[in-house]
């Protein structure tokens, strides 16, 4: 889910060294890979590598993508477990389905709409 909506919000919010980077895929690809934007990126990816394997490791004693109710809202169960499933894989089909619009158009995902 928050990769469609950083795709959405990408046409209105640059963060420096990304600024360069057009609204066709290739460009914003190639843009990570130049000098101020690498620093960023590879210092994003030890944040992300460094939370995924110390504080959002998976229970040895529960099942794959199974966190319980994190915050203590009392709402977990089978029904939200299921729900929260399906908004992820709807969300990835969305995603997928902007990237490549992206891909095929040269438009970002608010040009894409009209706006």
């Amino acid at each position: 889910m928050l990769a469609s909506v950083g795709l959405v919000t990408q046409h209105y919010v640059r963060l420096p060294g990304f600024d360069m980077a057009g609204t066709d895929w290739a460009s914003q690809f190639n843009t990570i890979v130049t000098i101020p934007a690498l620093y960023q990126f590879t210092i994003l990816l030890i944040v992300v590598l460094f939370l995924e394997l110390s504080i959002w490791a998976q229970e040895e004693d529960k099942e794959p993508g199974n966190f319980g109710d994190p915050l203590n809202l009392g709402m977990y169960s089978i029904e939200m477990r299921n729900r929260e499933l399906n908004n992820g894989r709807f969300a990835m089909f969305a995603t997928v389905g902007i990237i490549a619009a992206q891909n095929f158009s040269g438009k970002d995902a608010v040009e894409q709409l009209g706006l």
